[in-house]
C-alpha cells in the first residue's frame, strides 16, 4: 500500500510540476504519430499502385497499337 500511495503521489506532482503531459495528451501524441506513419506507408501504397496502373495502361496501349497495325 506505500507502494502505491508513494507511486500515486510521485505521479501527482511530476503532472502538477508540468514536467509531463498528461496521460490523455500523451496517449493522443501517439495516436498522431501512428496516424502520421500509417499516412506515410498509404501514400506509398497509392504511389506504388498508380505506377502499376500507368504500366498496364502502357501494355495496353502498345497492345493496342500492334493490334491495329495488323488489320
Amino acid at each position: 500500500m506505500e507502494k502505491r500511495l508513494s507511486e500515486a503521489l510521485g505521479e501527482q506532482a511530476w503532472r502538477e510540476s508540468g514536467l509531463g503531459a498528461p496521460t490523455d495528451v500523451e496517449e493522443l501524441q501517439r495516436t498522431i504519430t501512428r496516424l502520421g506513419q500509417q499516412t506515410v506507408d498509404l501514400r506509398a501504397s497509392l504511389e506504388e499502385r498508380e505506377a502499376e496502373l500507368e504500366a498496364a495502361r502502357e501494355a495496353n496501349r502498345q497492345l493496342t497499337r500492334a493490334l491495329n497495325k495488323r488489320e
